[in-house]
C-alpha cells in the first residue's frame, strides 16, 4: 500500500521492481506473477472437478476442466465490465455462505447437535481430539504450506484499489479490513468446523463445508453448499485469468514478451494473453491423470503456487527496504506508513525464509515447491542473458 501510493506510475507489482530493483527484477516479478496465478487457477480447477465429482463421481475428469475454461474464457473475452459483474456475484455467494456457515455452526454447538458418528457438537471438541497440536510440532509446521495457499492474491488488494479515483482513502480502508476479513472467514470458519465435527473425522476428499451442512438434516443444503464452494473455485480462477492475461499484456509492452501479447481486441482485451492462460488452466487434466487422487494433484500444484508467490512478496517487500533507503523524504511525507517500517519488512523476509524447510518436510509438498523453485531459476538466468544481451546492443 505505501509503495503502490508513493508513485503513481505504479500499477503492477513488475512495475514496483523494475523500478526499485531493475530491469531484470521487473522481468522475473512478471514472470513469475503470471505463472503464480496460472497455477493457482490450475488448483482451482481440480478442485472443482473434485465438487463436480460430488454429482456425478464416475464423470471423466477432463469434461469439467475444459467446460470451466471455455467458459471463464468467455466471460473474460467480453467486457471488464462482464468480469466485474461476474466476481460481484461470485464473491457475494461466497460471503453469504461463509456467515451462514458461521451462524449454522455456532447453533448446532449451542444445540450440542448429534452427528451419524455420535459426536456432539461442542467448543471442547477444539482439543479434546489429542489437543491442540496432536499431530505434533511438525503437524502444526505441515498446516502452513495450505495456509500460505489461502492467502495468494492478498496482494491484488493494493493493485486493484490503486486504480480507483481516490487511492489515498480507498487503499488504506481495504488494506486495514483484511485483518478483520481473516478472523471472519479463516479463523472464525475453520473453528466453527473443528468444534461441529472433529479434525480427525474430516474426510479430507470432501469439502467440510458441505460435510457440515449435512449434518442440519436439510437434504438439498449438502447440494446447495457444494454449488458454492464450486463458484468460490471458480472465482479464484477467473480472478487468476484476468491478472494473467493482464500481466502478460504488460510483460508484452514491456518488451519482456512477444508482441503479440500485446495486442488488444475490440473491447480492449488482451485476447491473446488470455488465450494462452487459458491453455494453461488444461494442465490440470495430466496432473490429476498422473496423480493418486484429487487430493494429492492439489496439494502438489498448491505447494507450486505457495512457493511462487512467496518469491513475488519477497520481491515486494525487498523492493520496499530499497525504496526506505533511496526514497526517505517519500516515506516520511506519506499517509500510510508501513507499522515498523524496515523492522517489519526484514520479519516477513525472515517468515518467508523459514517457510522453505517447512515445504520440504513432506514429499508432496517438496516437489510442489522444487519444480516453483526451478521456475524461478530459469526465468532468473533468462533475465540475465536478456541484460547481457542489452548492454552488449549498447556498447556496439
Amino acid at each position: 500500500g505505501e509503495l503502490l501510493l508513493s508513485n503513481p506510475n505504479y500499477t503492477t507489482f513488475a512495475d514496483i521492481a523494475r523500478d526499485l530493483l531493475g530491469s531484470w527484477a521487473g522481468f522475473i516479478t512478471g514472470w513469475t506473477y503470471w505463472m503464480c496465478w496460472v497455477v493457482t487457477g490450475v488448483a482451482d480447477m481440480v478442485a472443482i472437478t473434485g465438487y463436480v465429482h460430488y454429482w456425478w463421481p464416475d464423470l471423466p475428469s477432463w469434461i469439467p476442466v475444459v467446460v470451466t475454461t471455455l467458459l471463464l474464457f468467455a466471460l473474460n473475452a467480453m467486457t471488464v465490465k462482464a468480469f466485474g459483474e461476474t466476481e460481484f456475484w461470485f464473491a457475494m455467494i461466497k460471503i453469504i455462505a461463509i456467515v451462514a456457515l458461521v451462524v449454522v455452526g455456532l447453533v448446532m454447538v449451542f444445540t450440542h447437535t448429534v452427528d451419524e458418528n455420535g459426536t456432539t457438537a461442542a467448543i471442547s471438541n477444539l482439543w479434546g481430539a489429542g489437543g491442540i497440536f496432536p499431530q505434533g510440532f511438525s503437524g502444526f509446521l505441515g498446516g502452513f504450506q495450505i495456509a500460505i495457499f489461502a492467502f495468494v492474491g492478498i496482494e491484488l488488494v493494493g493493485t486493484t484499489i490503486a486504480e480507483t479515483a481516490d487511492p489515498d482513502k480507498t487503499l488504506p480502508k481495504a488494506v486495514n479490513s483484511i485483518p478483520v476479513r481473516i478472523m471472519l472467514f479463516y479463523v472464525c470458519a475453520l473453528a466453527v468446523i473443528m468444534m461441529v465435527t472433529p479434525w480427525n473425522q474430516v474426510d479430507p476428499e470432501k469439502s467440510p463445508f458441505v460435510t457440515m451442512f449435512s449434518l442440519t438434516g436439510f437434504g438439498a443444503a449438502a447440494t446447495v453448499v457444494n454449488l458454492v464452494v464450486l463458484t468460490s473455485a471458480a472465482s479464484s480462477a477467473n480472478s487468476g485469468i484476468y491478472s494473467t492475461s493482464r500481466m502478460l499484456f504488460s510483460l508484452a509492452l514491456q518488451g519482456d514478451a512477444s508482441k503479440i501479447f500485446g495486442r488488444l481486441s475490440r473491447r480492449n482485451i488482451p485476447v491473446n494473453a488470455l488465450f494462452l492462460s487459458c491453455v494453461f488452466l488444461l494442465s490440470a487434466i495430466v496432473i490429476m491423470f498422473f496423480g493418486t487422487s484429487i487430493v494429492t494433484a492439489f496439494t502438489l500444484v498448491t505447494s507450486m503456487s505457495a512457493t511462487l508467490f512467496m518469491g513475488v512478496w519477497i520481491v515486494i517487500v525487498v523492493s520496499y527496504l530499497v525504496y526506505l533507503r533511496r526514497y526517505p523524504e517519500r516515506h516520511e511525507a506519506s499517509s500510510f506508513k508501513v507499522p515498523g517500517g524496515a523492522a517489519s519488512a526484514w520479519l516477513v523476509v525472515a517468515f518467508m525464509i523459514a517457510m522453505i524447510p517447512v515445504l520440504c518436510l513432506d514429499h508432496e509438498t517438496r516437489s510442489g515447491m522444487v519444480v516453483a523453485l526451478g521456475w524461478m531459476s530459469v526465468m532468473g538466468a533468462i533475465a540475465v542473458w536478456k541484460r547481457h544481451r542489452d548492454l552488449t546492443r549498447v556498447g556496439r
